[in-house]
């Protein structure tokens, strides 16, 4: 197996290398495991509002917050300097304004304990729990299903936890954190899950990441977890509107992502596609005509200035729909690009339903020819 994780305090998230025992990596690292894993989940699902609960600097938001099904992700930790930290992190970049989101994104950090019920999370599709419970004390770990299971009553939960038969494998004879009050094993675990699904209504599966290296026996995973469904018909509008009034966690962070249900987003997208599209429409027919003086064959051209272009690849259907469109063409100093040709560009497309949409975005902003019918730019304008 090969390894380069330290995950915990001392053993596997620690720095620190004990000489009399072998320190254990993992590849990936765990932790991106545990990310991955629910990466891999939200993939298979497409969850609208996910919900992180303990999520530290925010790493596991930082990692699903591309997937284009998401519409609400909400973090939530005790430690308020932790998540305040992450800010510049969650912000959008600017190709996120240059290709932006089908669907609105908004990202909220809150500072809060899990075991306190705030209303703002009621009517998830998901909620995660990595490395979680183990840093519950005893009150709190049976408080924690009333909360989660009971009162967010989610479409899914995924909980993750250290399993403690993976330890002697470890250089180390205690915890794997010093914040952790408990670790568990597969037994331990498992009784504990089964219970607060079956009085939740909820199923319950088990699995888990970090494989243990050849020859170590049947100590199970290094992170045991359970996905938890929940049995029957999501919670309706109208209880959900009942609960309405318990806000308990302080707002930290929260964004909001650019996205084409944004009008001002998706004009700014359009016009800085159409405006690359068109100069490099420009640049090819500028490369092409030299060519084609430097080779003495300027009279190939034909008599009605219609250049034929050579672009990127695209897939069969989509070049038939770029050349059945009128092509762009040189009148003088000018140059056109007709607005139906850069509606056949795949990526103008998606920004717009049609031509009529394409010419009332970008008409403040690009000079049209007469009749609106094509973008007109300088042919010599550098």
């Amino acid at each position: 197996m090969d390894q380069s994780n330290k995950e915990c305090n001392i053993v596997v998230d620690g720095n620190f290398q004990i000489p009399f025992k072998k320190v254990i990596h993992f590849s990936p690292p765990l932790y991106r495991q545990r990310y991955n894993f629910v990466k891999d989940l939200v993939d298979q699902h497409k969850p609208k509002k996910v919900a992180d609960l303990g999520c530290g600097n925010a790493s596991l938001i930082q990692t699903i917050k591309c997937h284009s099904c998401i519409e609400l992700l909400v973090g939530v930790d005790i430690n308020k300097d932790k998540i305040d930290s992450q800010r510049c992190t969650l912000s959008p970049f600017c190709g996120d304004y240059l290709s932006p989101r089908d669907l609105n994104l908004s990202i909220i950090l809150y500072h809060g304990s899990v075991v306190e019920r705030d209303s703002r999370l009621l009517g998830f599709d998901l909620i995660t729990c990595i490395e979680l419970i183990e840093h519950l004390d005893e009150k709190d770990l049976a408080r924690f299903p009333e909360v989660v299971f009971g009162y967010l009553s989610p479409a899914m939960v995924v909980i993750s936890t250290p399993n403690s038969e993976f330890n002697p494998l470890f250089p180390a004879v205690t915890l794997r954190d010093s914040d952790h009050k408990f670790e568990w094993n597969r037994r331990q675990f498992q009784t504990w899950a089964l219970s607060v699904a079956n009085f939740y209504n909820y199923s319950v599966e088990f699995t888990g990441v970090g494989e243990p290296p050849a020859r170590a026996g049947n100590v199970g995973y290094c992170t045991q977890i359970g996905v938890f469904r929940k049995i029957g018909a999501k919670a309706t509008e109208s209880c959900i509107a009942g609960q309405c009034d318990e806000h308990v966690y302080k707002i930290v962070y929260t964004v909001s992502y650019p996205s084409l249900q944004q009008k001002e987003v998706r004009k700014f997208a359009l016009t800085s596609e159409v405006s690359r599209q068109v100069q490099s429409l420009k640049r090819r027919y500028v490369s092409s005509v030299k060519i084609l003086q430097d080779d003495e064959s300027i009279h190939k051209l034909n008599d009605t200035g219609i250049i034929t272009f050579f672009g990127p690849v695209f897939t069969e259907l989509e070049k038939t729909n770029i050349e059945k469109s009128p092509k762009p063409f040189c009148f003088g100093n000018k140059f056109y690009v007709p607005l139906e040709r850069l509606f056949a560009y795949p990526k103008v497309n998606r920004l717009c339903e049609n031509v009529d949409m394409m010419r009332a975005l970008i008409r403040d902003t690009m000079r049209l020819n007469r009749d609106g019918s094509a973008v007109k730019v300088d042919l010599h304008d550098p």
